[in-house]
């Protein structure tokens, strides 16, 4: 990366990635002490964990208008205030529903990290390198992930207020970031939108001066065309129909994948292969490192062969493990099942998924829409993904349980054949072309 401030700006923005996957990740070590600390009915604990994904959904829905408004860099100012105070309160309140709206108060900020994050470093990175660096966020979401485990593991023997901990410790990132964030600038095709146009393009100097005075053109023109076609600042317009069902329809692929159930649910579905309980832990920890492992070897190859050509490997790969896993639970109905094939087979599924959807959803949502709607946009494509996230997350046990396990995967597989025919025919590859450029062959004029 040559530019330094360029890649300290995108260090820091994804680091709301970091406190995403912290957050997502942190209560799992924390839901038995709360559940016994106030005598929790299964309904409530279920709600209790649940009201985060809540939040999230809700965080993603609106996330785009603060965006949009205030600018990105002070709604990510807002989303590292969520964390700080979500993180604190949870830990030390003693009352069920402040902590239930702490949690809450976490999942707003990382539904409207999700919006906010990825555009910001989609509008300031060059085209080049764009793709490794809002590929940051998603390597920065599966690291806290990993980083939750390994705390929840470290703090467990603190005694009765260890779950406190667990919660309280997110407080330091949180802290950082927040701080870290006025070392940042606002995004200068935010700027520009807002018609603050030398301040966009000081910003834009500071990216590359040898092209600054081209890209405010640029972008000025761009913006103004778009105003002259009726588009505007409304996602709802004709001309953005393609757009919006590129970023529906990935974001839809993304879940029916089944990564969410597989993630949430490994133990349970290796003991329906018949294995022990203690395969929970290897689970975790194992799902946790392959997933960071091909996350990172994704984002750093995604601008040198393109989004379309890592989704084409990730969709077959991903058709084969899920068709060998429906095989092998209907090969158990047979008495005939090598109790260590479904993990290995779901442990090479995960590496699939991080190396293709894992590391090209946020780049590629970020990318496609015009710069008046594109924290709208990125709003539409992260909202979408939370919903099927909670419907999918939710309806699994029951229909694991009434369809078996044979049935479910073949499901997951069957729309990973839908997802390569939409790779294949449909997605337009974005490497190594603006933003602006994107607009003219996406949008229609």
């Amino acid at each position: 990366m040559k530019n330094r401030n360029v890649f300290f700006w995108s260090i820091v923005v994804a680091l709301g990635g970091f406190l995403f996957g912290f957050d997502t990740a942190v209560i799992s070590g924390a839901e038995k002490a709360i559940q016994q600390l106030w005598g929790l009915s299964l309904l409530e604990h279920g709600f209790t964990i649940a009201v985060a994904l809540i939040g999230t959904v809700f965080g993603a829905m609106f996330g785009g208008i603060p965006s949009d408004k205030l600018g990105r860099r002070q709604t990510l100012i807002w989303i590292a205030v969520f964390y700080l105070v979500s993180a604190l309160g949870a830990a030390f309140t003693s009352n069920w529903y402040a902590f239930m709206a702490f949690r809450f108060l976490g999942g707003l900020g990382v539904g409207a990290s999700s919006v906010t994050a990825p555009v910001y470093i989609s509008e300031v990175a060059p085209a080049a390198n764009r793709g490794r660096m809002v590929g940051m966020f998603q390597f920065n979401v599966v690291f806290g992930i990993l980083i939750a485990y390994l705390s929840n593991y470290l703090l467990v023997n603190l005694g009765d207020n260890a779950w406190r901990w667990m919660l309280g410790v997110q407080a330091a990132p949180a802290l950082a970031f927040f701080l870290l964030l006025f070392k940042v600038p606002e995004s200068p095709r935010w700027l520009l939108s807002q018609g603050r146009v030398e301040e966009g393009r000081d910003v834009l100097r500071r990216i590359d001066p040898t092209t600054a005075d081209q890209d405010v053109t640029t972008i000025l023109t761009s913006n103004a065309n778009d105003k002259a076609d009726g588009g505007g600042e409304s996602l709802l317009a004709g001309s953005y129909r393609k757009p919006m069902m590129l970023a529906v329809l990935f974001a839809v692929f993304n879940q029916v994948s089944g990564i969410n159930a597989i993630i949430y649910f490994a133990p349970r579905i290796f003991e329906m292969t018949g294995l022990g309980k203690d395969s929970a832990l290897l689970s975790s920890a194992g799902v946790g490192l392959v997933n960071l492992i091909f996350t990172m070897l994704g984002v750093n190859i995604i601008d040198k062969f393109g989004r379309r050509k890592l989704m084409l490997v990730g969709s077959f790969g991903l058709i084969a493990t899920l068709g060998l896993v429906a095989r092998a639970f209907y090969l158990k109905e047979f008495g005939e099942f090598g109790g260590m094939l479904v993990p290995v087979l779901l442990f090479v599924y995960i590496g699939f998924f991080a190396f293709s959807q894992g590391a090209v959803i946020w780049v590629f949502i970020s990318e496609i829409f015009p710069n008046a709607v594109r924290a709208k946009g990125q709003a539409l494509g992260s909202s979408t993904h939370w919903v099927m996230a909670a419907i999918i997350t939710f309806t699994f046990p029951y229909f694991a349980e009434k369809l078996g396990g044979g049935n479910t995967f073949a499901f997951f597989g069957a729309m990973m054949v839908l997802q390569l025919l939409f790779v294949w025919r449909i997605m337009p590859e974005t490497k190594g072309t603006s933003l602006e450029q994107l607009e003219k062959t996406l949008v229609i004029h």
